[in-house]
Order: structure tokens, then C-alpha cells, then sequence
């Protein structure tokens, strides 16, 4: 079995950083002292919401705003990179369906991309407004939106619960920054939050049993419309699974000798439980459930992590300090090692990792590293190898200009 790392000092090119990280430190110290198992307490929605909430907050995308309009760098590249991408086109139709039909692997795929990368272009257009200030892009992130809530009426097939989760992430980010920072009125949000209520909440809220992706991006999508929606009740529920499957797909060492499980999956027995976790049988701290299926799920997962911990920190509950941030500290370092080219020993995985971790270190790094201080060598090194970090186009885009170094 591999032995823990431990934790290197702040290298001396941060300590200029120093009052900032010691203050984040303590903050983050007393959230941890009060934070709760999720099997103790469930209530985590703030008494008021906070808006815009959803990954991404009022604050953040001031300093990413300010950052390019000084032509500041990384901000800049990320911006340009956002604005050339197809999403952020002012011609963009959208193609909505009233039945979005997916299977295994979107096959069948019966409007399944058409509805994420509509979802990512709302999102993109909103961000690329809030910069800009240029209402053409306030009106085409709300006409994409129109455009599905007067049509999307249900999501079929196997992979249905999995796309509810993936467009349900992005819908919610672009609301939030719509709604709450463009004055130019949108007469239809409230068809909008029928929409998300009625079509996406009741797909996703009660999780799943599949791997822990999947659960794990149905919450990101649960905890995303409960902020829009004003949802304290859904809020809570999304968050108390959240927490569980977290603990289910991160191993620590001070879990024991085996990972901690869902309930509901029923994995009583250490044969089961390998099974689940791809056949692996060696845990050391940072593993993930999916490792050994392939790194792209893998980073899948902890990239809903990091946006709910992201979403929670916004609304005034800051996991990062928590068992949610230790998790997602260890796992990021560990993909990162080997995405960045150290050959796996024969103990993981049978010594053979399938690569493709993706775009999904920036929120979680700026959090742990730059906020709170600790060392992640692995993860900054990927994270800036990937700059500026753009859209798996599926749920992820321009982490690197709305989190990438953002004191927020």
C-alpha cells in the first residue's frame, strides 16, 4: 500500500499571499469544527439566498471581469478562448425538443447534445454579458432559455437521469446570472422555474445507484435549481446525499480498511465493494470510486464536487474545510500525478489508467490552494499545463476565467 504524502509548506513564491491564506485558514478551521456528518444534520440552506449563487458568484465574476478588461492574463486568453468557442455565437438557434431521448453512451442521442450545449451556451452568453455588459448576449443566453421551457417536457431512456443532470448544471448558472445582473427584463423566468421544477428537480433529487458520477452531477444539478427555485427543503435533501456519496467515491485512509458505501447500494461485503470500485482492491487516500474505469468519469465527478463545495462556500456553508475538501484535496492530487505522466504501479489498476481527466481543477484548486494554503503540487502544475481551461461540453466551461485565481 502507497504511505500518505504529507502536506509540503506554502512554497515562498505564495507567502506574499500569506494574510490572505492565514485568514482563509482560520475561516476554514471553524467551519470544519462546525461542520456536520451528513448523517447527523441535514440542514444546510442559508436563510437567505445568495445570488448570483450557483458556482459562481457576484464577486468572482467582478475580479474575472476587471481581469480582462485590464488584459490581464490568464483572465484575457480564457475570455478570448470563450468568445471564439461556437457557444458564445450571437447566430446560435436553439434546437429544443419536448422529449429529449438518451441511452448508453447517448446512443440513442435523440436531442441529448443539442440540450447540454444549449444549456453551456445560456451559460456562455451570460458570462459573456456580464463582462461586455453588451445586452446581444443577456437577450441570446434568455431566448436559449425560452426556447427550452416553452418546449422540454421530459427526458427518456437509460441515460435520462445522467442528461438531466448534466443540462440541469449548466441551466441553473446561467439563471442565476441573468436574473440577478441584467435589468433588461426577462418576462419568462418564471416559465423558466416551472421548467426546472417541473421537468429536471424531480429527475434528479433522489440520486442514483449507478457510479458515482452520475450521482454526484444529479446533485450538482439538484443543489444548482434548489438556489434558483429558493428551494430550502431541495437544497437540503441535495446536500445531505451530496455528502454521502462524496464520502462513497473519495477513499481516505481514516475511512478503514475499506471506502465507506451508499446505503442504498447495499455493498455489505468486501467482494462487493471491489467490484463497485472496478476491481481494485488496494485503497490509499485519493483513490476514487472510478479511477480504474478511466480518469474522464473520474474528473467528472470531482468536478461536481467542486462546483457544489463552490455553490455551498457562496451560500455560506464552506465545505472545504470539511471531510468534502480533504476528499476532493487528495483525489485531484492523485488523478493529477498520473495525468501528468507518472507511470501507475501494479497495485493500481492492474498498472494501466485510462487518461482524460479534463478541464476540472481550477474551482477546486483556487479553493484549497490559493484560499486555505495547502500545498498541491500535482494540481497546479495540471492546472496550469491546461490554461486556459475550456468546456468538456458537457457540463464544464471557462473554469480558468471565472475561477482561475480568483480571491472572489
Amino acid at each position: 500500500m502507497m504511505p500518505n504524502s504529507p502536506v509540503p509548506p506554502v512554497p515562498s513564491h505564495r507567502r506574499g499571499r500569506s494574510r490572505f491564506a492565514l485568514l482563509a485558514t482560520v475561516a476554514a478551521l471553524l467551519a470544519g469544527a462546525l461542520a456536520w456528518p451528513a448523517t447527523e444534520r441535514a440542514e444546510a440552506a442559508p436563510a437567505t439566498f445568495a445570488h448570483p449563487g450557483v458556482t459562481v458568484s457576484r464577486g468572482q465574476l467582478d475580479f474575472a471581469r476587471q481581469q480582462v478588461n485590464a488584459g490581464a492574463q490568464p483572465w484575457k486568453s480564457a475570455y478570448d478562448q470563450m468568445m471564439s468557442s461556437r457557444y458564445a455565437s450571437l447566430t446560435r438557434t436553439a434546437k429544443p425538443r419536448a422529449v429529449v431521448e438518451c441511452g448508453s453512451y447517448s446512443n440513442p442521442n435523440n436531442g441529448c447534445t443539442d440540450e447540454r450545449e444549449d444549456a453551456i451556451a445560456a451559460y456562455t452568453q451570460a458570462l459573456a454579458w456580464y463582462v461586455t455588459r453588451d445586452a446581444r448576449h443577456a437577450k441570446k443566453a434568455i431566448e436559449l432559455m425560452d426556447a427550452w421551457s416553452a418546449t422540454v417536457r421530459d427526458h427518456t431512456n437509460s441515460n435520462a437521469p445522467l442528461q438531466t443532470g448534466w443540462a440541469g448544471s449548466s441551466w441553473p448558472k446561467a439563471a442565476e446570472i441573468i436574473k440577478h445582473t441584467y435589468d433588461g427584463g426577462w418576462p419568462n423566468s418564471g416559465r423558466f422555474a416551472t421548467m426546472l421544477r417541473g421537468v429536471y428537480l424531480p429527475e434528479v433529487i433522489n440520486g442514483s445507484n449507478s457510479n458515482g458520477n452520475w450521482e454526484l452531477s444529479m446533485m450538482e444539478a439538484a443543489v444548482g435549481i434548489s438556489v434558483f427555485l429558493e428551494d430550502k427543503a431541495s437544497y437540503d435533501k441535495a446536500m445531505a446525499r451530496f455528502r454521502t456519496r462524496t464520502a462513497a467515491f473519495v477513499y481516505l485512509s481514516s475511512d478503514g480498511a475499506l471506502p465507506k458505501t451508499v446505503p442504498s447500494q447495499n455493498l455489505d461485503t468486501r467482494q462487493k465493494i471491489v467490484n463497485y470500485w472496478q476491481g481494485q482492491s488496494t485503497f490509499v487516500t485519493g483513490l476514487t470510486q472510478e479511477t480504474c474505469r478511466d480518469l474522464t468519469h473520474t474528473g467528472y465527478g470531482l468536478s461536481a464536487i467542486s462546483h457544489i463545495a463552490e455553490t455551498s462556500r457562496i451560500q455560506g456553508q464552506d465545505l472545504y474545510g470539511t471531510d468534502v475538501g480533504e476528499r476532493l484535496r487528495h483525489a485531484l492530487g492523485f488523478q493529477a500525478r498520473y495525468q501528468l505522466g507518472e507511470a501507475p504501479p501494479s497495485w493500481l489498476c492492474g498498472g494501466s489508467l485510462h487518461l482524460g481527466l479534463g478541464p476540472v481543477t481550477e474551482v477546486g484548486h483556487n479553493a484549497l490552494h490559493n484560499r486555505l494554503g495547502h500545498g498541491m503540487t500535482n494540481t497546479e502544475r495540471l492546472t496550469a499545463q491546461n490554461r486556459p481551461a475550456g468546456s468538456n461540453n458537457l457540463f464544464v466551461a471557462w473554469e480558468t476565467l471565472t475561477h482561475g485565481d480568483n480571491p472572489g
